[in-house]
């Protein structure tokens, strides 16, 4: 039993000492996500609702933002849940998007900007900014897997742990008090731990669509014969913004009683549907699991998605993010999941912590271990990270140098509060 114990515990310090950067990265970057957009209502005056009255008809909408845009192209119509949020349209312009804020209640243009912390952490999470053959998605989809046994071993290992929800011991040394504090937090963290966990490897079943996970949880929008419509003039740029959107959403609405619109996908070309989503009686579940697809020429439904019809498998991918990211009850479980996500970045902060602090006193004594790979593998691969990153913000995101020298100035405190305190501090503390 002993041995089994030991070996459980070096399984768990492998994972959280040899993937420690790494695993901080793929935690944190997730933890940002879950308020990105709250840090967009804080950064965007724009984006800030009035949420007086009535909200303007979405042609109405449309035709602001062609007056700011009258070249660019309407790609996406993001209706937000939270009441505190304007809408956010995607407009492609020069090759570039652009994220519009838009005031549905005074019906006009409020705002935009190449970027949102939104999309940046979120796509930062996603795929760590390495799309290239889904190296990207792999890393961070495989890390829920460790997250899952570095916390099932620390439960196997640890005694009585259900006993020691408040064990913190602060009387006994640094050492000792962030052993402590390590165990205690991962004490705490464990049903968030899990939700995370089993959605992160849901997630990995749909990328690698085992049983065909993907090819039912994402259907192919419908195929329908167009009937050209006079009104529209289909080769100009200006075709997204033609289409007559309040027509749509009455047939949306029609189809299913109660929906609440919280997405637009203009087609791009007259054989494709206008394609509406949104959220209605069901619980739980993402945008996209009521749709209704609308021919643009004719102005008739040819594909509805209803959340309660749904199979097994749908369903359970529709509501992996709202679980993931805690927005399925607004921003209090936003927030509680921010909170669960700071818990597990700290757990891998203070096990890196002890570690290195265990390792600064081998050394001291003459018989410290020899230096591993695995920490020129998280540098590594961690700049790797950071190089993809100002490749998207200048090729993709078009971001300004200013916000590139102040992410810069970012980066620089951050690596050098690291050197701080897990280098110089803790080497200095042991002499």
């Amino acid at each position: 039993m002993k041995l089994k114990k030991k070996t459980l515990f070096k399984i768990h310090s492998w994972i959280g000492i040899k993937l420690g950067i790494l695993f901080f990265i793929v935690c944190f970057s997730g933890t940002l996500a879950t308020l990105s957009n709250e840090m967009d209502w804080l950064y965007y005056p724009g984006l800030r609702a009035t949420g007086q009255g009535e909200r303007v008809s979405y042609n109405s909408l449309v035709r602001e933002i062609q007056r700011e845009f009258p070249t660019g192209t309407l790609t996406y119509w993001v209706i937000p849940d939270e009441p505190y949020l304007n809408d956010i349209a995607y407009v492609e312009e020069n090759g570039h998007r652009r994220y519009v804020f838009v005031d549905p209640y005074k019906g006009k243009v409020t705002g935009s900007t190449p970027v949102t912390f939104q999309r940046f952490f979120r796509d930062f999470h996603y795929y760590l900014f390495m799309p290239f053959y889904q190296i990207g998605y792999f890393i961070v989809l495989v890390f829920a897997f460790f997250l899952l046994t570095a916390f099932l071993t620390a439960l196997f290992f640890y005694k009585k742990w259900w006993q020691k929800f408040l064990e913190l011991k602060s009387n006994k040394g640094a050492l000792v008090f962030f052993r402590s504090l390590h165990r205690v937090v991962g004490i705490w963290s464990i049903p968030f731990a899990m939700v995370v966990t089993l959605t992160g490897i849901w997630y990995f079943i749909e990328r690698t669509n085992i049983g065909n996970v993907s090819g039912i949880s994402n259907p192919q929008p419908p195929s329908f014969e167009n009937v050209q419509n006079g009104d529209i003039t289909i080769d100009t740029v200006a075709f997204s913004y033609q289409l007559d959107y309040d027509k749509a959403a009455k047939l949306a609405f029609a189809e299913i009683p109660g929906l609440k619109i919280g997405g637009v996908v203009p087609p791009r070309k007259p054989n494709e549907a206008i394609y509406i989503r949104g959220k209605s009686h069901v619980p739980l579940v993402r945008k996209r699991a009521n749709r209704v697809y609308v021919s643009p020429g004719d102005y008739r439904v040819v594909g509805i998605q209803k959340a309660e019809k749904i199979p097994t498998v749908m369903y359970i991918n529709d509501i992996a993010d709202p679980l993931h990211f805690g927005s399925w009850g607004g921003l209090i479980t936003k927030i509680i999941w921010f909170l669960g996500g700071v818990s597990i970045s700290g757990l891998v902060l203070t096990g890196l912590w002890i570690a290195l602090k265990r390792q600064a006193k081998q050394r001291l004594a003459g018989n410290a271990p020899a230096m591993g790979i695995w920490k020129y593998i998280n540098w590594a691969i961690s700049s790797i990270i950071v190089g993809f990153m100002y490749f998207f913000m200048i090729s993709t995101y078009s971001v300004t140098w200013t916000a590139l020298v102040a992410v810069t100035l970012i980066l620089g405190i951050i690596v050098f509060i690291s050197w701080y305190v897990f280098d110089y501090r803790l080497n200095k503390a042991v002499r």
